[in-house]
Order: C-alpha cells, then structure tokens, then sequence
C-alpha cells in the first residue's frame, strides 16, 4: 500500500453551495471558542485559527481580520460537519495532560517537520495529533 493510499480521501463537495443552516450555527458556536493567532506584515493584518491552522484570512486592521476569521472558522467547521468530519475542541477546553511518546529516525522527524510547516502548524506535535485524531 502506497502512502497515498493510506490517507482518506474527502469526498467530492460543492464548495460554491450554501452551506446547511444548523451545520452553519452549530460552527458559528464553536468558532466563538477558537482562539485566532493575529499578525502584521507588508501593511496587512494576517490571521489564522489556533485549533483551525489551515483557515486564514486578513483585513487592513486586526478588528477586521479577527471578524473576518471568525466567519472563516464558522464556514470551516459547519463544512467540516457536513462532511462527517469531527471538528477540534477549543484548546481552552481541553487540558492536555496525557503524553505519549514515539521514537524517528532523524530523517522521518525531519519529514514531520516539514509536513507540519506546510500545513500550517507550529510544531510535529500539533500535526502528528491532528493527523491521527482525524484518521481515528
């Protein structure tokens, strides 16, 4: 089995579509608990959710670019639940006290690493748990 092989894949969805009105208020309510990672750079506020790291968006002043996140977050999550997917707890909610440990190989560290980054994590840990969370 390829690597490739092993990640599922997202069905096909329209993403043009309105999306379904509970789903939208179920991910309005969620989003409200997400905490957003706020910045300037080249004259422009940038944005990106702590518990979302794939959602952006900007804005010409943090106000804008945290309002606009926010709906962001919300379009993610209800698109995340229509789709069967399980979206992340707030990160306020949930205190991480287990831990588990794997041992790599320098050159697999190096390609979490990588992955992690490219995806939009900080670090292997967030991408590795989100990455095996969304495949349990």
């Amino acid at each position: 089995m390829s690597t490739s092989d092993s990640h599922k894949k997202l069905p096909e969805a329209n993403v043009r579509r309105p999306l379904d009105p509970k789903h939208l208020a179920q991910g309005r309510k969620l989003a409200e608990k997400y905490q957003a990672v706020i910045w300037f750079e080249d004259g422009e506020y940038y944005g990106r959710g702590m518990e979302l790291p794939w959602t952006f968006e900007d804005g010409a002043t943090p106000e804008e670019c945290f309002k606009k996140l926010r709906v962001a977050m919300a379009d993610t999550v209800a698109f995340m639940l229509e789709q069967g997917q399980r979206p992340p707890v707030p990160a306020s909610e949930s205190a991480r006290t287990a831990q588990v440990n794997i041992r790599l190989t320098p050159r697999e560290k190096s390609l979490l690493e990588d992955a992690a980054v490219a995806c939009g994590f900080h670090g292997v840990s967030d991408y590795v748990r989100d990455r095996a969370l969304s495949g349990a």
